[in-house]
């Protein structure tokens, strides 16, 4: 006998606050719509990640929620709990916080799961621990919260990767703007906005882009507003190497990167933006770890010293030295470059 098709379901996903962890949240989202092909999908998140969201074609809506950095913001997610109020069947919590679960509660959703913390008594009726040795990872744990509890606890399910929708019109747009070459383009990503234990120096950065050029590359530097500074230092005097940083959206960014025969990145919310579009990817790691919040692809290679301090997950570093970045040096991330470029000529 065939198995009946699993029923509809609106379900809200209270969405992370980070542009990496909201790019690793669409393999929730895939695996939700997997096993409910007609399920409809908001997502409540900040205005910034619309851009992102509406590159995911398992997103139906998006809930903006706009509530600055350590502000509580009552009246904004009553507001917005209200507008949601009898539309949705079941909400998902992703960040663990107490506030971040007051929307679906205030909306008076039937079902509401997440993972303890803070104590969210009430708010979850569904509240589930947390077994971090299983769920190793930030995707893994994202996606669990859409599975059962039995499913989730056993630890052995499928991890969708995220891929984002490329929009070629506003990439030729961006070519004649920025006044970007043909050449074969390599991005670099010097921010990471977690701190700077987790950013490689822009000395060696801007030895690379100098490298890189030499061999006929084309460097674009890419970040916010925040990285503007960075982007000067790496870029100064160099040809064919172009600062970026704050002239463009974060939708732009997804084009760009998608155009971008590679990438060198911190480990940073661009980095999993470049792995969902599959660009390859040159990720450099310090303070944090590969093996908790790796680029989701198999296009990648990983550049992680693993020296005894690491990874502190520290925003400086506490040794001060920061040599987990320091002692990684250029010339062993353009010999990979190099060498995936070179395997790309003679497959095409």
């Amino acid at each position: 006998m065939s198995q009946a098709p699993a029923p509809e379901s609106r379900i809200l996903v209270v969405g992370p606050s980070w542009v990496g962890d909201m790019v690793m949240a669409q393999s929730l989202f895939k695996s939700l719509k997997q096993r409910q092909p007609g399920s409809r999908i908001g997502v409540v998140a900040p205005g910034w990640s619309q851009p992102i969201l509406e590159r995911m074609e398992e997103v139906d809506e998006v809930a903006t929620l706009d509530v600055g950095h350590g502000e509580f913001g009552w009246s904004t997610r009553r507001a917005l709990a209200r507008r949601l109020r009898g539309r949705f069947d079941r909400a998902i919590v992703l960040p663990r916080s107490w506030k971040s679960a007051l929307v679906p509660f205030l909306a008076r959703i039937p079902r509401r799961v997440g993972f303890t913390g803070e104590q969210r008594y009430g708010l979850l009726n569904e509240r589930r621990e947390l077994d971090k040795a299983r769920l190793d990872q930030t995707v893994k744990r994202f996606v669990a919260l859409g599975l059962s509890a039995g499913e989730a606890r056993r630890g052995s399910f499928a991890i969708p990767r995220p891929r984002l929708r490329v929009d070629s019109a506003n990439l030729s747009a961006l070519h004649e703007r920025l006044g970007l070459s043909r050449r074969p383009a390599i991005g670099m990503m010097p921010g990471a906005e977690y701190g700077p234990a987790k950013q490689w120096p822009l000395g060696h950065f801007r030895e690379l882009a100098g490298r890189l050029v030499a061999e006929g590359f084309e460097v674009r530097v890419l970040g916010g507003p925040k990285d503007v500074a960075a982007g000067d230092t790496i870029a100064e005097g160099l040809a064919q190497v172009h600062n970026l940083c704050g002239k463009t959206r974060l939708a732009d960014a997804v084009d760009l990167l998608a155009d971008c025969q590679q990438v060198v990145t911190n480990d940073s919310g661009l980095m999993h933006v470049a792995a969902a579009v599959g660009t390859r990817i040159q990720a450099l790691y310090g303070s944090s770890s590969p093996a908790y919040t790796p680029p989701l692809t198999d296009n990648a290679e990983i550049h992680y010293l693993g020296l005894s301090c690491s990874p502190c997950f520290e925003r400086t570093c506490p040794l001060g030295h920061t040599n987990c970045l320091v002692q990684l040096s250029p010339q062993r991330v353009l010999a990979a470059v190099l060498g995936a470029s070179t395997a790309v000529i003679a497959r095409g």
